[in-house]
């Protein structure tokens, strides 16, 4: 029961429904509707130019969630988007359809739900934290991706970044819970990489496959993330390269051989709950490729929080990140690139 208790908490804090009202039920079908509102302002101090603010409340979003019993079969509806769109235009971020284990639809990568549930809580909203193999998930999302997971077992199925692929984007992991509250998981991820990026003719590609472990340890009320990744093909997943500092995506996958890069990543954080209201976490993550053409070739980002429970529902925030490369942007919208140096961001955020 504990740990189908956490697994429930985990899923509803990534997909925003930890607070869904429900709507009621309409020709056998259960509706309800969730999301948060978000108020959050970053103070950027760059490492080589002037001291900026930003200040949005496009991070807020809503969803609605559909579900009803056919039979022995569970069928469940998600749809959700955000104003994180070219000037704060509602954009879709997810749209699923669920039939027992399976589930088909814009989402969640495979590599997300590997790293995700055990790294420590952030505010920061570019990706899911630089040092895991997922750490470009805020803007890497495929159209199409295919879970089919069951008893701890992931397999995923992905409409591949390189549009010349000849097959999906592929995952596959293996989650382990303990009846103490632990976790580990192991994941492996391969993927065609287009060996000739600046062509538009060349379909020249060559598969690449990455390693990744994760583990959450609970320990009272501490918890400590651990996690690591190594292999070919992970770099724009894991967010070197993308809006990094290996540069634009497509050659981020190549060093300056014109051979598959292989990108190493680790990250490691703890998070304490000091009351029922107050917690605070300390995170630390980097990415490394063998990419000899540059000067330096280590990504690195700390994170640390306090995270304020002012009523139910409504938390108010505090993060200090410091980063030696920009990291994690879009490549389009208005969305600003987070540059290297020190943030500060305060937020407010109410769920429901």
């Amino acid at each position: 029961m504990k740990n189908k208790i956490a697994l429930a908490v985990m899923v509803a804090g990534m997909s925003s429904q930890g607070f869904a009202l429900d709507l009621g039920e309409f020709n056998g079908t259960q509706f309800s509707i969730g999301g948060y509102v978000k108020a959050e302002g970053v103070f950027n101090s760059p490492d080589k130019s002037d001291s900026t603010f930003e200040g949005s409340a496009s991070q807020s979003r809503l969803n609605v969630t559909t579900s009803r019993k056919e039979g022995d079969h569970s069928l469940k509806g998600f749809i959700e988007g955000d104003f994180r769109g070219t000037s704060s235009v509602f954009r879709l971020r997810h749209a699923t359809l669920s039939v027992d284990n399976l589930t088909v639809g814009q989402t969640w990568t495979g590599q997300f739900f590997a790293n995700a549930p055990f790294d420590t809580e952030m505010i920061n909203f570019y990706g899911t934290g630089i040092g895991t193999v997922s750490g470009n998930g805020a803007v890497v999302r495929p159209d199409l991706v295919v879970h089919y997971a069951k008893d701890g077992l992931r397999l995923t199925l992905q409409d591949p970044l390189y549009n010349r692929a000849s097959h999906p984007d592929l995952v596959a992991a293996y989650t382990h819970r303990t009846a103490e509250g632990h976790a580990f998981n192991i994941a492996m991820t391969g993927r065609d990489v287009d060996m000739t990026p600046s062509s538009t003719t060349d379909s020249d590609s060559k598969f690449g496959a990455a390693l990744s472990l994760a583990a959450k340890l609970k320990l009272g009320d501490t918890s400590l993330s651990l996690s690591g990744f190594s292999g070919k093909g992970a770099a724009i997943y894991a967010g070197w390269g993308y809006n990094g500092a290996a540069g634009t995506a497509g050659a981020s996958e190549l060093n300056g051989n014109g051979e598959l890069l292989t990108v190493s990543g680790f990250s490691a954080g703890v998070g304490h709950k000091l009351s029922d209201t107050l917690r605070v976490n300390l995170r630390y993550g980097q990415v490394t490729a063998d990419a000899s053409s540059l000067a330096d070739d280590t990504l690195k980002i700390t994170t640390a929080n306090v995270i304020y429970t002012y009523l139910p529902g409504l938390e108010l925030g505090l993060e200090l990140r410091d980063q030696n490369a920009a990291t994690n942007g879009a490549p389009s919208g208005n969305i600003a690139t987070r540059p290297a140096g020190q943030q500060v961001e305060v937020m407010a955020m109410y769920k429901f």
